[in-house]
């Protein structure tokens, strides 16, 4: 008898397409932005159909996808379209942090910020992470406003809309608390695992988290029925064949892709 062959960790390769007749390095141009597109569309149709359990995506930059005629601002407002309640969350064993919205326009976000939306928002994110570690997180909300407001004083978004908010997520059972002065929440979330910063815009979490994880924080997208992260950086054009560029957020981008397809995700 033979013995029988150990069993080994495979990988398949699937070559589609390739638009790309030449290569420009560290520019953005439209041939790559409709090539970089067609890779991921055609990844994101693998993963609707099952045959993928994770997608790990690189940095796109968006300036090329404009050059070619494309109406979205990156890989997760093309998979809002399929999957409108997606949530950005930014991970690294440092600091964790929510996005309430991301790629719009400052004057656009604080418009959007209003209890419903909050709540609805806090419900379902609570619900996706739950997927991940029943009960383990506890969630802390970022203010608008200089000092949260100080009452009314600088702003009154937090006592008419973020406070209510919060505590009917409480009252649906929530671990969540604020909201906190946006200057000093992310102190309370560092080196501390078990908490969450909710950012309400983008660069009010995306400042703080790249300062303490650019070279090993995780873009997750929430709520997709696959696993799909990504690097958190862009394409660094700049340093682009100069052989320099850090590839740790993107070890870590596939190193968390398969942790998360070991949960109920």
């Amino acid at each position: 008898m033979h013995k029988e062959q150990p069993e080994f960790p495979s990988i398949s390769l699937k070559e589609i397409e390739n638009p790309l007749k030449n290569i420009k390095k560290g520019a953005p141009y439209k041939e790559a932005g409709q090539a970089s597109f067609l890779f991921f569309k055609e990844a994101i149709e693998e993963a609707k159909k099952g045959k993928i359990h994770a997608l790990v995506t690189a940095p796109i930059a968006k300036r090329s996808w404009n050059l070619a005629g494309l109406e979205w601002a990156g890989h997760t407002d093309f998979l809002n379209q399929s999957f409108p309640r997606a949530i950005m969350v930014f991970w690294s064993e440092k600091i964790k942090v929510a996005l309430f919205t991301h790629h719009i326009p400052l004057k656009t976000a604080i418009e959007k910020i209003k209890k419903e939306a909050l709540l609805d928002f806090f419900l379902l994110l609570h619900q996706r992470i739950k997927k991940i570690h029943p009960e383990k997180y506890h969630f802390l909300v970022a203010g608008l406003n200089p000092h949260a407001g100080e009452d009314n004083l600088m702003g009154s978004e937090e006592e008419d809309e973020i406070a209510p908010a919060i505590e009917q997520a409480q009252r649906n059972g929530m671990r969540i608390s604020g909201p906190f002065p946006p200057d000093t929440i992310f102190r309370y979330c560092l080196n501390q695992p078990e908490n969450i910063a909710i950012a309400l815009y983008h660069d009010q979490g995306l400042i703080p988290f790249k300062l303490e994880a650019f070279d090993s924080g995780v873009n997750v997208t929430l709520g997709l029925p696959f696993v799909r992260t990504s690097p958190d950086h862009g394409t660094a054009f700049d340093i682009a064949g100069k052989g320099i560029a850090n590839p740790q957020s993107m070890v870590e981008a596939i190193k968390l892709a398969f942790e998360l397809t070991q949960s109920p995700f």
